[in-house]
C-alpha cells in the first residue's frame, strides 16, 4: 500500500486535519482520506506511520457495517473500486486511495464531541483523583484507576480555538444544541458504545472510552460520522492484560508517546514544533500496534 503524508486529488479540498483530508465530491457527498500522518501532544510528526490510514478507515468501515441496524451513518463505501465507479475522476489515483478512503454522505457537523467513558482513565482519572469530579460534576467515591464504570459516563467535549478538547457538562451541551438534540445524541452514543464495547470484549479488546461525532443532513437526518471506535478515537486495551488500579497497555500510538514523553525525556523534545525525528524502530512499532488492533478486533489482516 502506498505511504501517504498528504493527498492531492482532482477534487475540491475543503479541510485538512491532523490525519484526514476532506474533499467535496458534490453537494451531497464528501470524500474522506485518512493519511498516514500521526500527531502527539497536538504536533504532527514528520514521519508517517505505514498502514495507519488504512487501519483507521477500514476499522470505521467495519463498525459502520456492523452497527448499521442501530444507527444511521454517513458511509456510502470504503471500497476503492466502488468509489472510483462513483467518482470517475479518481480512476488515475486508485492505488493511492485504496484502503484509506471513504465516500460519505454530506451533512452539517454538530460542534460537540460525544465522549463516553466505560472505564476511568486518562484525563478523567486525573481529575477524579484530584477532586472526585469529572467536568466539575461529582462522581461516587472509591473509584479506581482503569476501573469499569457502570453505567458508562457520557462526557461531552467541545473544541477550544486552539484545537484542544474541553470537557463540558451535559447542561452546557443543552445550551449549545438544545435539550432535544442533546438527548438524542446521548441516546445514540450510549447505544453505539455499549454495542461496540460488547463486540470488542468478545474479541479480546476493552474499549475503555471513545468519542463520536454526529452530523445532520439537509433533510434533518442525524448521522454518525467521521471515525468510529478506532485506535485514534478510543482507548483500546488488551483484555488479557487488564488489571484494575493501574494504567493499561494500549493498542494505539503508545510506543510513539513513550519515546516522546516530554516529562521523562525533556532533552529529547519540549513538546513544541518542530518535533524530533522518529527512529525507524518507533515508527515500525507504532505501525504494528495499529495493525494488531485491527486484526484482534476484526479477525482479518490488512498486511
Amino acid at each position: 500500500m502506498v505511504l501517504m503524508t498528504t493527498s492531492d486529488l482532482p477534487l475540491k479540498l475543503i479541510a485538512r486535519g491532523k490525519v484526514r483530508d476532506v474533499y467535496e465530491v458534490d453537494g451531497e457527498r464528501l470524500l474522506l482520506v485518512a493519511t498516514d500522518r500521526v500527531s502527539a501532544y497536538d504536533v504532527v510528526m514528520d514521519e508517517p506511520i505505514p498502514m495507519k490510514g488504512a487501519v483507521l478507515t477500514q476499522t470505521s468501515a467495519w463498525w459502520f457495517r456492523k452497527l448499521g441496524t442501530l444507527v444511521r451513518h454517513h458511509m456510502i463505501s470504503a471500497d476503492a473500486d466502488e468509489i472510483v465507479g462513483a467518482v470517475p475522476a479518481l480512476a488515475p489515483h486508485r492505488e493511492e486511495i485504496a484502503g484509506r478512503t471513504m465516500l460519505c454522505k454530506r451533512g452539517t457537523v454538530f460542534p460537540i464531541e460525544c465522549v463516553i467513558r466505560g472505564y476511568l482513565s486518562g484525563s478523567a482519572w486525573r481529575e477524579y483523583a484530584k477532586s472526585g469530579t469529572l467536568a466539575g460534576e461529582k462522581l461516587p467515591g472509591g473509584l479506581k484507576e482503569s476501573g469499569r464504570l457502570d453505567p458508562p459516563i457520557f462526557s461531552p467535549a467541545t473544541k477550544a480555538e486552539s484545537g484542544h478538547d474541553e470537557n463540558i457538562t451535559v447542561g452546557r451541551m443543552k445550551e449549545i444544541l438544545g435539550a432535544d438534540v442533546t438527548a438524542e445524541l446521548e441516546r445514540l452514543t450510549r447505544i453505539v458504545y455499549t454495542s461496540g464495547r460488547d463486540v470488542a470484549l468478545a474479541n479480546g479488546i476493552i474499549i475503555a472510552d471513545t468519542k463520536f461525532e454526529f452530523g445532520r443532513t439537509k433533510s434533518g437526518e442525524i448521522l454518525l460520522i467521521d471515525e468510529v471506535m478506532t485506535p485514534d478515537s478510543s482507548r483500546f486495551w488488551p483484555l488479557d492484560g487488564y488489571r484494575e488500579g493501574r494504567p493499561q497497555p494500549s493498542f494505539d500510538k503508545q510506543p510513539l508517546r513513550d519515546w516522546l514523553d516530554v516529562e521523562r525525556h525533556a532533552k529529547r523534545w519540549n513538546g513544541d514544533a518542530p518535533p524530533p525525528k522518529l527512529p525507524p524502530e518507533v515508527v515500525d512499532a507504532t505501525s504494528k500496534r495499529y495493525l494488531e488492533a485491527y486484526r484482534r478486533l476484526t479477525g482479518a489482516s490488512l498486511a
